[in-house]
């Protein structure tokens, strides 16, 4: 089993629920580039899906006890539940792209007993660039060091 330096153990159940289930998603954010190794730290795991209609999701959420709350008014998409309520629902990400062009793109990274599909560090380095928030451009050194050291190592 590989090591889970983030995940409590209800995010891991859920996260296998839906790679058990066959839901085609990915880690994208901070969540991700700590997954990779950078030094950084974040409040929520944010999932981009291919699909959020998928009844394979819904089917997932049943199985941890938790269901989706589609988006009204001005509230984005959410779950609710204890086991999926920290995991933000990403439906558009700066810089990248159609969700099935940059699903080419992501790397798999073993969790516990099986993989997720994770978003590149240099693709989370590129959005966050194009997002240009404030607390993005604050991380952006991080990410751009932790992406010298890994291609570094690598070689």
């Amino acid at each position: 089993m590989a090591e889970n330096p983030i995940f409590t153990d209800r995010e891991i159940r859920f996260l296998r629920e839906l790679v058990r289930s066959k839901v085609d998603f990915m880690i994208i954010g901070q969540a991700a580039a700590a997954l990779q190794n950078a030094p950084v730290t974040t409040v929520d795991i944010d999932l981009w899906f291919a699909n959020l209609s998928d009844p394979r999701l819904t089917k997932a959420l049943k199985k941890v006890n938790s269901f989706y709350v589609p988006p009204m008014g001005d509230n984005p998409p959410m779950f609710a539940g204890d086991d999926a309520k920290i995991f933000d629902i990403v439906t558009h990400v700066h810089g990248l792209g159609e969700y099935a062009d940059v699903k080419k793109h992501a790397i798999k990274i073993p969790l516990d007993d099986f993989q997720v599909s994770v978003l590149p560090l240099e693709l989370i380095i590129k959005s966050k660039q194009a997002a240009g928030r404030t607390k993005d451009k604050l991380s952006l050194l991080v990410l751009k060091d932790s992406l010298k050291t890994i291609k570094s190592v690598k070689q």
